[in-house]
C-alpha cells in the first residue's frame, strides 16, 4: 500500500528578501511597494481564486463554465505568481549582492559560450530590448545542449514556463518600471544590471547541471 499522503495547498505571497528601498537608486522604493503588494499579491490571489473555481467545478457547484477561460485565467495568475518568486530572488542590493560579474560555474559557462561577460551582457540586453509589449525575458539552462538559452515571454501565457530551469529573468511589465522610468524601458534594462544577484543565479544553475 502506498504511504503517500497528498496535501493540497494554495499559493502564498513569500516575504521579500530585502527592504523596499534596498535596490535604490536603480529600482525605487515606491515601485517595489506597488510591484510586490499590488501586482505580485494580485497574481497570488488570482491563482487561488482560480483554484477555488476549479474545485467548485469538480464538485458540480458551478454548472456554467468555459474550461478554456478557466484554464487561461489559472495559467496567467499562477505563472505571474511563480515568476515573481524567482524575480525577487534574482535581485540584490547594488554593490553588495547585486551587480558586478558572475563567478563560479555560471561565469565559466558564460566565458565558454559567449567569449566573455561583456559580450554576454550585450547579447542579453539586445534580447531584452527585442520584447514587444509586456512580459519577461528569461535565461535558462538547456541541459541537453549544455548551453544558456534566452527566451522572451509575452504576458504569462505559456503553460510550461514556470518549470523551465530558469537562471535569471527580468520582469518587463510596465508596473516594474513606469513610476521611475516612464516609457524609457531601455533605461530600466540598463539599470537592472546593477542589481542582478549572481549568487542566486549560480545556485539555480548548479541545480540543473
Amino acid at each position: 500500500m502506498s504511504t503517500f499522503k497528498p496535501e493540497l495547498k494554495k499559493y502564498e505571497l513569500p516575504p521579500l528578501p530585502y527592504n523596499y528601498d534596498a535596490l535604490e537608486p536603480y529600482i525605487s522604493k515606491d515601485i517595489m511597494d506597488l510591484h510586490y503588494n499590488v501586482h505580485h499579491k494580485g497574481y497570488v490571489n488570482g491563482a487561488n481564486a482560480a483554484i477555488d473555481k476549479i474545485e467548485k467545478i469538480f464538485k458540480g457547484e458551478v454548472k456554467d463554465h468555459d474550461w478554456a477561460g478557466v484554464v487561461r485565467n489559472f495559467v496567467f495568475n499562477s505563472n505571474g505568481a511563480r515568476l515573481h518568486n524567482v524575480f525577487w530572488q534574482n535581485l540584490g542590493s547594488p554593490g553588495s549582492k547585486g551587480g558586478g560579474k558572475p563567478g563560479g560555474k555560471l561565469g565559466d559557462l558564460i566565458d565558454k559560450q559567449f567569449g566573455g561577460f561583456d559580450k554576454f551582457k550585450q547579447v542579453y540586453t539586445d534580447v531584452m530590448r527585442s520584447l514587444t509589449g509586456s512580459g519577461w525575458t528569461i535565461m535558462y539552462y538547456e541541459k541537453d545542449l549544455g548551453r544558456l538559452v534566452f527566451t522572451t515571454v509575452e504576458n504569462h501565457f505559456i503553460n510550461h514556463i514556470v518549470d523551465l530551469p530558469i537562471v535569471i529573468l527580468l520582469d518587463q511589465w510596465e508596473h516594474a518600471y513606469y513610476l521611475q522610468y516612464k516609457t524609457n524601458r531601455n533605461a530600466y534594462i540598463d539599470a537592472w544590471w546593477n542589481v542582478v544577484n549572481w549568487d542566486d543565479a549560480e545556485k539555480r544553475l548548479q541545480k540543473h547541471l
